[in-house]
């Protein structure tokens, strides 16, 4: 499983930062959250090819979250084969996509599925046999969603005991990894003892908000939390007129909901370095560092 954040900028994009977007790479699947302007670029770049991208999560219609859309659905269309993406976002997400659509010419359009998500909660909205996504509402002043991605936990063979017992390998042991005991020549082979759980991974991204209750429920246990940081605590004022998270509240998700790791992103372009921003959320979770255009994160 490996992030590349592909723009860590707020509203405006700077000479080094680019506006928000990031891709999850997770076996055949590629993720694409939220795609600001200059995506497809950036993308190009970090050696990404665009043909990979299976889903988008949009967390909000601001124009810095979604404007590289069209020139994204403009490229896609024009490749060989009609190229499927499942799309995500908040209420609303069809009637702007719609426009979109509308706006210029396609010579051909992809294969576009649009679902809009109002959830109750934290709720998944995707699973299959791997994974889910799930989401939850934010504060900001249009409808927005943070969301996860999360991993399912996995049983792993233990060989050594499997060894002991003289257990070969074998189609038999899929009911095993499935979780479940299983009879091997007249021996119960108890699952409990046969297998270890490995916990899967969660990665979590809050985009946009005020502080809320929902940050902390969406981030809890998470590997890693990708948290706005727009302001350092000392323009807290500033980070609640335009409905931002501060440094300092991002640190504080993290740090009451457990999680592992913490990368900061979507700063003000009045910071020519975000170490400041830095040096304010690591008062509050020692564990976090600030994310880059083109960073690659394995977890």
């Amino acid at each position: 499983m490996e992030l590349t954040i592909l723009g860590t900028s707020s509203m405006v994009p700077t000479k080094e930062r680019n506006v928000t977007a990031f891709f999850i790479r997770y076996k055949t699947e590629g993720i694409l959250v939220d795609c600001g302007e200059g995506t497809q670029r950036q993308m190009n770049i970090a050696g990404i090819n665009r043909n990979k991208i299976t889903k988008i999560l949009i967390t909000h219609w601001h124009g810095d979250h979604v404007s590289g859309l069209m020139g994204l659905f403009h490229t896609l269309g024009n490749i060989d084969g009609k190229h499927k993406i499942s799309l995500y976002g908040p209420r609303g997400t069809k009637n702007y996509i719609k426009h979109l659509l509308q706006a210029c010419f396609f010579d051909v359009r992809i294969d576009l599925t649009v679902t809009e998500i109002e959830p109750h909660g934290v709720e998944k909205f995707f699973e299959n046999k791997d994974f889910y996504l799930e989401c939850t509402k934010m504060k900001h002043g249009t409808d927005c969603l943070a969301y996860s991605f999360v991993e399912k936990d996995k049983r792993k063979i233990i060989k050594s005991f499997l060894k002991r017992n003289n257990v070969p390998d074998g189609p038999h042991l899929k009911m095993l990894q499935a979780g479940k005991s299983i009879v091997y020549n007249g021996v119960k082979i108890d699952v409990e003892k046969a297998t270890t759980v490995v916990k899967g991974r969660k990665v979590t991204f809050i985009l946009d908000t005020l502080l809320n209750d929902n940050c902390f429920k969406i981030a809890k246990d998470a590997n890693l939390l990708v948290c706005e940081a727009c302001y350092t605590s000392q323009l807290a004022h500033k980070g609640e007129a335009y409905q931002h998270l501060t440094a300092k509240e991002a640190a504080l998700i993290a740090s009451r909901a457990g999680v592992k790791e913490l990368i900061l992103t979507h700063f003000s372009q009045r910071y020519k370095s975000a170490y400041e921003i830095e040096e304010d959320a690591k008062i509050y979770f020692d564990n976090v560092r600030v994310g880059e255009d083109l960073m690659r994160v394995k977890f």
